[in-house]
């Protein structure tokens, strides 16, 4: 048995039927946690069913696309049915619509706000009443984005959504404490559909599939892997020995892990009686505006032909 035991906890995981939601599930199959397997398409789910199964885990499908109260009380009750309580929720679920702010559709900016954001609202709910009623605490696993940390073009919808879910696990983090539930954000980056449109990328995820190892500077330098490498945290934040860990925003990819910061001043200038347009703009260049910050996902670093 490892180290990390989640024998008799049961979860949730929303989009787990391939990808990073599928190796989540199989992480926390892996170290005993029953698993309630939750994607839109069925015959994709009861085949990530079947991959648990026969793994050696217990797992049950439950078909139905997150974003509603609806269906977030029935992966709650699914859990419950089926393995008699819920103690872990990742809330994976997730969309793209990607265009520009001037052709994104308010179809556009629903959809992935109703599916990430909405979904993760509406299943997180639904968990933190079932696990304050069991009384013995839980873990809420919020899956974000460097595009909620940083922005990133062409993902208005996105980056608000992510940016969305870290700012809820930092609330939910004080709401839930006294009841012992932890909430927590991941920050996964992987090889993925998503991560293989970028042309940077593609020939060394191809190569991976082909059985190449993925080298050391997409490894370490840029934290880029394979979903499993993500997956190590997921069991860890639903464990004993992450009970003291919450309300933070945790990245990992490849063989690195890391803490990402909460936002916060960084300069401030005072003005005695207040500012004016004119005093701001005097003061502006050798005081907070000395020190701006960037945006976006920076460019992998490649290394020279």
């Amino acid at each position: 048995m490892p180290s990390i035991d989640l024998s008799g906890k049961a979860a949730v995981v929303t989009g787990s039927g391939r990808g990073l939601g599928l190796a989540y599930a199989h992480a926390l199959a892996a170290h005993g946690a029953s698993v309630v397997v939750n994607d839109v398409d069925e015959a994709v789910a009861e085949a990530a069913v079947k991959s648990l199964v026969e793994a050696g885990g217990r797992a049950v499908a439950e078909v139905v696309p997150v974003g509603t109260s609806e269906a977030a009380d029935r992966l709650v009750n699914r859990a419950v049915e089926e393995f008699g309580r819920l103690d872990v929720l990742v809330t994976n679920a997730g969309i793209l619509r990607d265009k520009v702010l001037w052709k994104m559709t308010d179809e556009d900016f629903d959809a992935v706000l109703t599916t990430h954001l909405k979904g993760t609202f509406t299943c997180a709910r639904a968990a933190a009443v079932r696990m304050r009623e069991q009384g013995e605490g839980g873990s809420l696993i919020l899956v974000g984005s460097p595009a909620g940390q940083r922005g990133n073009f062409g993902q208005t919808n996105y980056a608000a959504a992510k940016a969305g879910i870290a700012a809820m696990a930092r609330t939910w983090s004080m709401e839930l404490g006294r009841a012992g539930i932890t909430v927590n954000a991941i920050v996964p980056v992987a090889a993925t559909a998503m991560t293989e449109t970028i042309p940077a990328f593609a020939p060394y995820i191809e190569a991976m599939r082909n059985g190449e190892p993925l080298p050391d500077f997409l490894r370490k330098g840029e934290g880029f892997g394979t979903p499993e490498d993500c997956a190590a945290l997921v069991p860890f934040l639903a464990s004993e020995a992450a009970r003291g860990v919450t309300g933070q925003a945790i990245g990992i990819g490849g063989d690195k892990v890391a803490l990402w910061s909460h936002p916060q001043e960084i300069r401030a200038a005072y003005a005695d009686g207040g500012w004016t347009p004119d005093t701001l703009a005097d003061a502006w260049p050798t005081s907070v505006g000395a020190e701006l910050q960037s945006v976006g996902i920076p460019a992998p670093k490649f290394p020279e032909a």
